[in-house]
């Protein structure tokens, strides 16, 4: 029987939840890393033991961890076992070495005098679907980075600030590649979203970049709410089945692309709010998702402190509320959007974790929930895989 395990990041460290194929018994080991914030983690489809992890702390910045056995023991990229840490407890290797690319040359983000931006943390990390050592990294400020040595070393695709980057600005959270999204059926064609940027596609594997936003309106946003870029994205996920059909969950506003982002339009329908940060399509059913919306963007909290999943079977404008499990008074909570996931298995699981600390578990594509383990750190990310 397949197995499920889910890998959780959160503000003070990861964990590793594992289960059989009924998902109802979980163990959970960790914290890893404990006491640093851990953003995502991902474990490579080729080779599901191999997990990348996004480590970061103010004392020693941003750090990629790898693990050979499921995050049962990790190690930065490069490092030899004897050597894992530096005098001053720094874990050493070479994945600090992320490098950027521009007109007048190659110029390491850590200098600090020839790069505009800052280089704060990753986001988000996305392996290859078909090569274990390959590896992309979506940072703040926002830039698209590619590892092809496991991790090692890391080069920025810079074709995508040409993108009209000079436009780009910060949304509340910060600006950020926060969704990496491969295109199965195309190799060459990849989707970012970028809080507050919008949504840009490549069709030459990185090269050459263009907006994807046609569609979106921003009123309370920008002065031309039609603009090109500036769009405040907070998700984007697809179906590998049917990759040309795009979901969002905006700033506000449920969106949906039929055309690979070529345009958008609304579908949030009979939401009771259409604020939100994560969306998900059901493993099986690409026109089956879910989203967690929350009062308002000044309040992120579930409406009426009632914590529901929503659930579209028609790719949206119909939602009914999931609340089986889950908290219906008194829950202030939010969902942040790379805290949602969904495995393989059948029936689908569809995972959720949540800033106090609970992770929920729906075994039956989200009919019931369960919390699989409660009082963790705030949690940042959730990422479900299918073991055999």
């Amino acid at each position: 029987m397949s197995k499920a395990r889910l890998l959780v990041g959160t503000k003070k460290g990861a964990f590793v939840l594992t289960s059989d194929g009924k998902r109802k018994d979980w163990e959970v080991s960790g914290p890893h890393f404990a006491g640093w914030e851990v953003y995502h983690l991902k474990g490579s489809p080729v080779e599901p033991n191999r997990v990348y992890a996004s480590q970061s702390s103010g004392w020693f910045g941003q750090i990629i961890q790898r693990s050979e056995d499921g995050g049962k023991t990790w190690q930065p990229p490069g490092s030899s076992p004897e050597e894992l840490l530096s005098p001053e407890g720094m874990p050493k290797g070479e994945s600090n070495k992320f490098v950027y690319e521009d007109a007048v040359g190659t110029h390491k983000w850590y200098d600090g005098t020839q790069h505009p931006w800052e280089f704060k943390r990753i986001w988000h990390l996305e392996p290859s679907l078909t090569d274990p050592d390959t590896v992309y990294a979506g940072a703040e400020d926002a830039a698209l980075f590619k590892s092809t040595d496991g991790g090692k070393t890391w080069r920025e695709l810079p074709g995508l600030r040409d993108a009209k980057g000079h436009l780009w600005q910060p949304g509340a959270g910060g600006m950020a590649v926060h969704t990496i999204l491969l295109e199965p059926k195309q190799p060459d064609r990849i989707f970012v979203a970028i809080s507050a940027a919008g949504v840009f596609r490549t069709d030459d594997a990185g090269k050459t970049w263009k907006p994807a936003n046609r569609g979106l309106k921003s009123p309370y946003q920008l002065p031309d709410p039609d603009a090109e870029v500036g769009h405040c994205v907070h998700r984007i996920a697809l179906h590998s089945t049917r990759p040309d059909v795009l979901f969002m969950q905006k700033h506000w506003d449920v969106m949906r692309s039929d055309d690979a982002g070529e345009s958008w339009r609304e579908v949030s329908g009979n939401l009771p709010t259409d604020f939100g940060f994560p969306i998900e399509v059901h493993a099986h059913e690409p026109e089956t998702i879910y989203v967690v919306p929350i009062k308002s963007d000044s309040e992120h909290f579930p409406l009426d402190g009632q914590l529901r999943v929503y659930r579209s079977r028609t790719g949206g404008n119909e939602w009914e509320p999931l609340t089986k499990g889950l908290p219906q008074k008194n829950c202030y909570v939010n969902v942040l959007r790379d805290a949602m996931s969904v495995d393989s298995l059948e029936p689908c699981g569809v995972y959720f974790g949540t800033t106090g600390g609970q992770v929920y578990a729906s075994a039956d594509a989200g009919d019931t929930w369960q919390p699989i383990v409660r009082d963790l750190p705030a949690v940042l990310s959730v990422e479900a895989q299918t073991l055999p």
